[in-house]
């Protein structure tokens, strides 16, 4: 439900419609998950344009921006790697196969496991990994100018609760 001062949206008119349709159901829900839901669709687009403009692909920089927040000298283990970027381990060996071709990563010997290996981000790596996310920063910076310091500070918490429960 939209309050006074904020426009209704396409949200509004599904939950009209399902009220409507389902009057003994509470759709209430709806009016966050539906959000929420949208937005993520709507951001994952934006995301890929601006990834797109540096070669990008989206799953390139969930890898390469994992290797980066590990801070120097920039090395994961692929197990690390799945943990953080949410895919199986089959899928982290394929991207890392193809980061490597790039040249944006490449595979070192574990220095604890002899048939183990640690992945690095390379120097090239890191340069796309870095004006990619200067480029996002900006747009999302854009996304929220209109939105007061404390209005956001909010909404990251209710975010960061609504979350919890799935990484718990």
């Amino acid at each position: 439900m939209s309050s006074r001062h904020d426009p209704a949206d396409d949200v509004d008119a599904i939950v009209a419609a399902w009220r409507r349709e389902l009057p003994d159901l509470d759709v209430e829900p709806l009016h966050v998950f539906s959000r929420v839901s949208r937005l993520a669709r709507l951001l994952d687009l934006d995301r890929m344009s601006a990834f797109a403009r540096h070669a990008l692909e989206g799953w390139e920089f969930d890898v390469l921006s994992a290797l980066r927040r590990a801070g120097e000298p920039y090395q994961l283990s692929p197990g690390a790697l799945v943990r953080e970027t949410l895919v199986t381990s089959g899928t982290m060996t394929n991207r890392i196969d193809r980061l490597a071709a790039k040249g944006w990563l490449a595979r070192l010997p574990s220095p604890t496991d002899r048939r183990g290996v640690i992945v690095q981000l390379t120097r090239s790596g890191q340069e796309a990994v870095d004006a990619a996310l200067a480029d996002l920063l900006a747009r999302e910076r854009e996304l929220l100018d209109e939105m007061p310091a404390e209005e956001r500070a909010a909404l990251a918490g209710a975010l960061r609760r609504l979350l919890a429960p799935f990484e718990a």
